[in-house]
């Protein structure tokens, strides 16, 4: 797949976290989420956290909540017939959606062998707690097919009506989004096919190659070195004024992405990634990798690298974070191009828009250097495409350029994108399916996702840790400096679900700890079960959200004594979607008990919450 996934200054991923623990209980499930790890050092107290569910007495409790609508989504594919092409540039891809069966949940881990008792268990967690797997996709098979740079000649200009399934009849008589997002979601379970496996990326160790995909690198790798010989690759592009002085002067040494094409493991990363685009045709590929090397010479590559093209489109493209299997994430904001001054200045005419081309290649270029060409490390970049207030495929210059940087990135770019997601995706977008999904791939089909506005949030999470997606997203992570010290994407975040008219309540519990003292942590003497125990003063600090919020949230400290009263931290608040999405706050421990964080959901909407915490110990 020719991936456009250019990042400004792509931020290598976050080193995981330290180890830890966590479980999670349920009133109706007694184990949710387990994971155990070494206990905390023993300077802070030991905590535990543990989730209960009431049901809210504005809701019947035995409400069920409506599954989610199944995903859907394509992409160009490097398989396509003749062209071997793959994704498209920063602007808004007039393609069609084709449906990912996912699981309606991803905070669920995999039931134990022997679950636990229905009560709450106790579990020992430090100061963070472990995110959890994604759950591993299944191979597609890969079929040939137009590309979509040639469909997008024959696309008419403009939204097309509101489609609706074969033999039924939608009828709309009011313009409110939540009817749009009924429509969308209808359309989207009928004209959608069901039940596509997810696309797994193929491995690049040699051991984990066939027989005929092994004979196919062997036979590129000779091509290549045959034409790195005769000095092929320079002759083309050079001067032919003197071309026997040319080729003694040239280094034969040829690199893509400056990695030679014929030295070690990471050459053969390169060369399958053009096998992969041609189906393991040795030749095509072969004429692929001349055709990819002359256009790099043609366009100045090596020169684009140290251009200054300035920073107006920092906020169209960029990296932040990593998905749970350790991709960089690429965010493409079409929505800017909402504002007029910013549009004229990127696709008014040709001069602006190859500008704008070569800015996204820097990016692009920029982004693929960075990552890790070793057969197990990571060499594709996840890519999510942001759709609320797209121009759409009705503006004639948007269109040109879409055109002009797909056809440059399917014929140079091959296989760079681990998966595709487009969120808040117009409820009209998904008539471009009917037009586009025939010529697509079952492998295209797979590696693409398409969210409506209310399904972002969770679909983001499925594939990237909360803690890591951006908080304009529904996620925790910010721009952190040193006025927001207390966590940063190394700090993981648990995600739950709030069911429709239910209280969800996190215990974070302090108990007893070892009698070893250190001098620079305050002490106090705590008596419990007849037995004396040293009990470190400390501070813990939390934050949560719950997406969208419209629930009721409070906080308190309960103690363990009985003679000892409970502190209001946050009495119950109603929290609207206007209000700050991320509540950040701390209570100063100095006995045994438990902090209750919570949450009640008195809508008809399920709910995403998030939170995570932490323990610091407390100085006088």
């Amino acid at each position: 797949m020719a991936d456009e996934t250019p990042a400004q200054n792509p931020p290598m991923a976050a080193a995981p976290p330290p180890p830890t623990s966590a479980t999670v209980t349920d009133s109706e499930s007694p184990a949710v989420l387990e994971k155990q790890d070494p206990s905390p050092p023993s300077h802070v107290p030991a905590v535990s956290v543990s989730v209960t569910e009431s049901a809210s007495t504005t809701i019947a409790e035995n409400e069920e909540q409506a599954p989610p609508p199944e995903q859907a989504a394509l992409e160009p594919d490097s398989s396509d017939k003749g062209s071997g092409k793959e994704e498209l540039p920063p602007t808004p891809p007039p393609q069609a959606v084709e449906s990912e069966s996912e699981p309606p949940a991803v905070t669920e881990a995999p039931k134990e062998e022997n679950p636990p008792a229905p009560a709450a268990e106790t579990v020992v967690i430090s100061e963070s707690e472990s995110q959890q797997p994604p759950a591993p996709p299944h191979p597609e098979v890969v079929t040939e097919s137009e590309s979509l740079a040639a469909m997008m000649e024959k696309e008419e200009t403009g939204a097309p009506a509101e489609p609706t399934a074969a033999g039924t009849t939608t009828t709309t008589t009011t313009t409110t989004t939540s009817a749009q997002e009924e429509v969308a979601a209808a359309v989207e379970e009928k004209k959608v096919p069901q039940n596509l496996g997810s696309f797994k990326e193929e491995s690049n160790k040699e051991a984990d190659l066939s027989d005929s995909e092994r004979k196919a690198l062997e036979e590129l790798k000779q091509l290549v070195r045959e034409a790195i010989d005769s000095n092929l690759f320079n002759s083309e592009s050079k001067s032919e004024e003197n071309p026997e002085k040319e080729k003694k002067q040239e280094s034969k040494e040829v690199s893509i992405w400056g990695i030679p094409l014929l030295k070690d493991e990471r050459s053969d990363v390169i060369l399958l990634k053009f096998l992969r685009a041609r189906d393991f045709k040795a030749k095509d590929a072969f004429v692929m990798i001349k055709n990819t090397i002359r256009w790099r010479k043609e366009f100045g590559i090596d020169e684009l690298l140290d251009e200054d093209l300035g920073d107006d489109m920092e906020k169209v493209v960029f990296m932040h974070g990593q998905d749970k299997e350790g991709h960089p994430v690429c965010y493409n904001v079409y929505g800017e191009f909402q504002n007029k001054e910013l549009y004229q200045k990127a696709f008014s005419d040709e001069e602006k828009r190859m500008k704008f081309l070569r800015w996204r290649i820097q990016l692009l270029e920029k982004s693929i250097r960075k990552l890790d060409f070793s057969p197990g490390g990571v060499s594709t970049i996840f890519q999510v495409s942001d759709l609320k207030n797209s121009p759409g495929p009705g503006k004639k210059e948007l269109r040109l350029a879409t055109k002009q940087a797909l056809q440059v990135l399917q014929d140079n770019y091959p296989e760079f994108v681990a998966k595709q997601v487009f969120i808040n995706v117009p409820w009209w977008y998904l008539a471009f399916y009917t037009m586009i999904s025939p010529f697509m791939t079952q492998r295209t089909k797979s590696k693409f996702v398409i969210a409506l506005p209310s399904k972002s949030a969770e679909t983001l999470f499925k594939y990237i840790p909360p803690e890591q997606v951006p908080i304009q997203y529904g996620g925790l992570s910010v721009d952190y400096c040193d006025c927001n010290p207390e966590f940063s994407d190394a700090d993981p975040a648990t995600e739950m679900t709030v069911k429709p008219g239910t209280k969800q309540t996190v215990e974070i519990t302090i108990f007893e700890l070892t009698s070893k003292r250190l001098s620079f942590v305050p002490i106090m003497n705590v008596r419990s079960n007849g037995k004396n125990f040293s009990l470190q003063k400390c501070i813990l600090v939390w934050e949560i959200r719950v997406v969208g919020w419209e629930v009721s949230y409070g906080a308190e400290f309960v103690p363990d004594a009985k003679d000892s009263y409970a502190v209001i931290i946050q009495k119950p608040t109603k929290m609207t979607a206007k209000d700050e999405p991320v509540v950040s706050q701390s209570f100063k421990v100095g006995e045994l008990g438990k902090v209750l964080l919570t949450v009640d959901n008195p809508t008809s909407k399920k709910k995403k919450l998030l939170y995570r915490f932490k323990v610091k110990p407390f100085c006088d």
